[in-house]
C-alpha cells in the first residue's frame, strides 16, 4: 500500500491529535497520507499528509483510515462512494457497533494492513431514490438506513408501501425505518426493529409508533424493491439519509430503495467479534 486516506472527527481534539501522529508513522514507512482539505487544514503538522479534494482522496487511495465514531465511518463510506476500498475504523469514543478497532490496536492493525494481512466483512448498503411528478430529484447510497419521519407537529402521516411492485400496506404512523443489516443496531433497534447480523442479505422494514399496532417489522429479501409513496398532503415530512442527509418531501413523493452493487468493506478486529460487540454495548448478561 503506497496511500491510505485518513479521514477524522473535524471537531474532536482527540482526532486530530491521533491523525498528526498516524501521518507521521506512515510517512515514516514511506507511505503518503491522504488527507480531505477540511481536515488538513486543523492538522498542526500539514507537511507529512498530502491535502486534496474528496474526489482526489477517493481515487487514489489503498486503504481508508477512520477515527472518530460510527458517524464519522458512515459520512466516509458515503465519500467513498464506488470504489471497493477496506476501512480500518478506530473508535476514539464510547464502543461503537462498526468502528470496532481501538486506539491500542491502531498501529498494530496497521501494519498488517501495509503486509496485506487482514480480513474485510462485506456491509451491504442501500440506493435511495427520490421521485417527484415521475422525474428522479436525488439519489443517495446509504450503508444504515433510509428513515422516513413527520415533523415536530405533523400529524401521523399515510405510506403507501409496495415491494416488488405488490402492494404491501399503507403505514399510518409517525414514519418508517428501511434498513440495512448494519443499521438494524440503530435507529431500527430503538423502533424495536429486529437485530440482524451483517452477513445476511436482507432488508428490514420498520414502522415508528403505528397506529396500529399490529404492524410490526417486516424482514425481506435484498434483491426486493421498495418504493414509498407520501399520500399524506399538508404535513411536514422528511426523508433521512444514514441520520447525515435530510431532504423535505411533498405530497405524492415515491421514494425507491433497492441494493446498491457496492459493498462497504471493514476490517475486521483481531480481538472482538460482532457478538462480543453486542454484548458489551447492549450490555448482556449483565443484572
Amino acid at each position: 500500500m503506497k496511500k491510505i486516506a485518513i479521514f477524522a472527527k473535524v471537531h474532536d481534539p482527540r482526532c486530530l491529535g491521533v491523525a498528526e501522529e498516524l501521518t507521521e508513522w506512515l510517512a515514516d514507512r514511506g507511505v503518503t497520507a491522504l488527507v480531505e482539505d477540511h481536515l488538513s487544514k486543523r492538522l498542526s503538522t500539514p507537511g507529512h499528509a498530502l491535502s486534496a479534494d474528496s474526489e482526489e482522496v477517493v481515487r487514489d487511495t489503498d486503504l481508508a483510515v477512520v477515527l472518530g465514531g460510527d458517524g464519522t465511518l458512515i459520512a466516509a463510506a458515503r465519500v467513498l462512494g464506488d470504489r471497493q476500498i477496506p476501512i480500518l475504523a478506530v473508535n476514539l469514543g464510547s464502543l461503537g457497533f462498526l468502528t470496532e478497532i481501538t486506539l491500542d490496536e491502531l498501529y498494530q492493525s496497521m501494519e498488517r494492513c501495509l503486509n496485506g494481512d487482514f480480513e474485510v466483512t462485506r456491509r451491504m448498503m442501500l440506493i435511495a431514490s427520490i421521485q417527484r411528478d415521475g422525474a428522479e430529484l436525488e439519489r443517495h447510497r446509504v450503508l444504515n438506513d433510509v428513515v422516513i419521519n413527520k415533523g415536530a407537529l405533523a400529524r401521523i402521516v399515510d405510506l403507501e408501501t409496495v415491494v416488488d411492485g405488490r402492494y404491501l400496506t399503507t403505514f399510518k404512523a409517525d414514519g418508517l425505518i428501511v434498513s440495512t443489516p448494519t443499521g438494524s443496531t440503530g435507529y431500527s433497534l430503538s423502533a424495536n426493529g429486529p437485530i440482524i447480523h451483517p452477513a445476511l442479505d436482507c432488508v428490514s422494514i420498520t414502522p415508528i409508533c403505528p397506529h396500529t399496532l399490529t404492524n410490526r417489522p417486516l424482514v425481506i429479501p435484498a434483491g426486493s424493491k421498495i418504493s414509498i409513496e407520501l399520500t399524506t398532503a399538508d404535513e411536514a415530512v422528511y426523508l433521512t439519509l444514514d441520520g447525515q442527509v435530510g431532504v423535505k418531501l411533498a405530497y405524492g413523493d415515491v421514494v425507491q430503495i433497492w441494493e446498491a452493487e457496492q459493498r462497504t468493506l471493514l476490517v475486521q478486529s483481531r480481538t472482538k467479534d460482532y457478538f462480543s460487540v453486542l454484548r458489551t454495548k447492549l450490555k448482556w448478561g449483565e443484572r
